[in-house]
């Protein structure tokens, strides 16, 4: 079993002031953009905000539901798009479970996180360290550890 790292957020910090959008759109479209940006802030009312982007699955659905073979799983786990494949049928954004794939509205290409090449922009601008590197063992052993602390607290 690979242990991909990917970029989580904390919905318990993130005051969805989508910086994490912009910086990500700057990065990546050299623009100022949302509609372009690979991490997404979804508001969950009425006092919650939660960015989401790829969580880098074992066996990607998106990799798998592609007619075109444009998306490939690279060694790091990241889902890399071959924009001259890719046709923004939409149909690798209809199989994430997580809502972390979108088309570009112009290109009509796949975005999904590409980690900006291992040094996540938005990790480092979001200003209330909602963002956070990790792996799907490292949030299980943190939820363990709630749960412990709650029985026992």
């Amino acid at each position: 079993m690979r242990r991909f790292k990917f970029v989580h957020c904390d919905p318990f910090k993130c005051v969805g002031c989508g910086i994490c959008e912009y910086v990500c759109s700057l990065r990546q479209e050299k623009a100022f953009r949302s509609s372009v940006s690979r991490i997404r802030t979804v508001r969950i009312y009425p006092h919650r905000n939660v960015s989401i982007t790829c969580v880098l699955c074992e066996e990607p659905p998106c990799v798998d539901a592609c007619p075109r073979d444009a998306l490939a799983q690279d060694e790091l786990g990241i889902v890399r798009v071959d924009v001259s494949k890719c046709v923004g049928c939409g149909l690798c954004m209809e199989a994430c479970d997580f809502g972390a794939i979108t088309i570009h509205p112009e290109l009509r290409v796949a975005l999904i996180c590409n980690l900006c090449d291992g040094e996540p922009a938005c990790i480092e601008a979001c200003p209330e360290d909602a963002l956070s590197l990790t792996t799907r063992d490292l949030q299980a052993q943190m939820r363990r550890l709630k749960v412990a602390s709650n029985l026992t607290g």
